[in-house]
């Protein structure tokens, strides 16, 4: 049996509150926090997280999880969590990498990034927005000079994600300063209709933001930030009347124009859930929040010669009311048993059938890291679907 060394968590980078990140110049142990967050708004999909982490400020951090400490010069695969840029963080167990590490030979990397008002405020004279996507470039250049060091190939890495990371990822590919850091990406319902806001709306909000904090922003305590945040999310609702919607998320301030040379040549694979928008009641469709921005995306990334793949899961776990929803692929691919005991979203299946479905995934994602193929052949007899869209 393979033995999986889990390392970390540790510091990839430093910050001041509302600063970019700056690079640690060694491996150094980190405090092992998360950036401070409310509650999830999906505790009643997924079930709130069984380990409590220490929330704060030094949380750029992240974990790596490899079959050896050697020079194995193995596929990495690096992890941005989801949760609305507002709450989550790759140190929890949900995201354990540990079996996907062990059936695929493959060295797995969790990444903690700024979050709410600390990672994506946007505010003049304050903060210049999308530090938390500064802190996962960060995290990606940290990678690329370590991880041969913890037996991965710093040549072959796959940045794959959910939800808000998977938008991450997406921002990712208009920065010419992460070309390079990745050859693969892969977005799981990623809704790319949410994915950024336009700076005037973003810096209104900021605005909202710093008159409910009412003090210093660079000296408020937590416990006031995410009070003010709750209030901007309230604010947010008002004005838009979308329930999904977060309070912060990136600002549409990025130079796009290197789009185009960024993907060329990446190999990419996105898709969603057939009931994604179960979680999210009130608001808008699984066509309109996932499909069509996605296949719209696909588009570009062909006409950008980036080799192209879709998937779409239709598993509805028996005993759930929410079907296919969101999030459902996740304890499929990374986490354990007792991270997800009792999840609301898988229902009354047993444990061993949900960790079968996953092995076959995992085997798919794992060949994808690998080698920038799809063989859906694991799950042949499973209820999701692929699309080769790069011929």
């Amino acid at each position: 049996m393979t033995t999986i060394v889990r390392t970390g968590p540790i510091r990839y980078a430093t910050a001041a509150r509302f600063a970019l990140p700056v690079a640690v110049s060694e491996r150094t142990a980190s405090s092992g926090e998360i950036s401070p967050q409310p509650p999830s708004r999906l505790d009643r999909v997924m079930g709130p997280p069984r380990d409590r982490l220490p929330q704060g400020e030094d949380c750029l951090n992240l974990t790596v999880t490899t079959p050896g400490l050697d020079d194995g010069r193995r596929p990495v695969l690096v992890w941005l969590h989801g949760g609305g840029f507002s709450s989550g963080g790759g140190l929890f167990d949900w995201y354990d990498g540990g079996a996907l590490a062990a059936e695929g030979d493959m060295v797995v990397v969790g990444v903690n990034y700024r979050l709410g008002a600390l990672g994506y405020l946007y505010l003049d004279g304050v903060s210049p927005g999308n530090l938390g996507l500064a802190d996962q470039l960060e995290a990606l250049r940290w990678v690329r000079a370590n991880i041969a060091a913890y037996g991965g190939d710093p040549d072959n890495v796959t940045v794959a994600g959910q939800s808000a990371g998977g938008i991450s990822i997406r921002l990712l590919m208009d920065l010419p300063e992460a070309r390079g850091l990745f050859r693969r990406a892969i977005l799981q319902s990623a809704p790319l209709g949410l994915a950024t806001r336009r700076p005037e709306h973003a810096a209104k909000l900021g605005q909202v933001f710093a008159d409910a904090l009412g003090t210093d922003l660079h000296t408020a305590g937590i416990t006031e930030i995410l009070a003010a945040h709750k209030e901007t999310a309230l604010t947010n609702l008002r004005l838009t009347g979308d329930p999904m919607e977060p309070a912060f998320v990136p600002v549409d301030t990025l130079d796009k124009a290197s789009f185009a040379d960024n993907v060329r040549d990446l190999d990419v694979l996105y898709g969603w859930n057939a009931d994604d928008m179960t979680a999210f009641p009130g608001a808008a469709g699984t066509d309109e929040i996932y499909v069509e921005p996605l296949a719209a995306f696909g588009d570009r990334l062909r006409s950008a010669r980036a080799n192209v793949w879709s998937y779409r899961l239709d598993w509805r776990p028996e005993g759930s009311e929410f079907g296919a929803t969101h999030c459902l692929e996740l304890p499929l691919l990374l986490g354990t048993q007792q991270a997800w005991q009792d999840s609301p979203m898988l229902g009354k299946v047993p444990w061993p059938e949900v960790d079968a479905f996953g092995a076959a995934l995992r085997a798919v994602w794992a060949t994808f890291a690998r080698a920038g193929t799809l063989d859906p052949t694991p799950v042949a007899d499973h209820p999701i679907t692929f699309n080769a869209e790069h011929a």
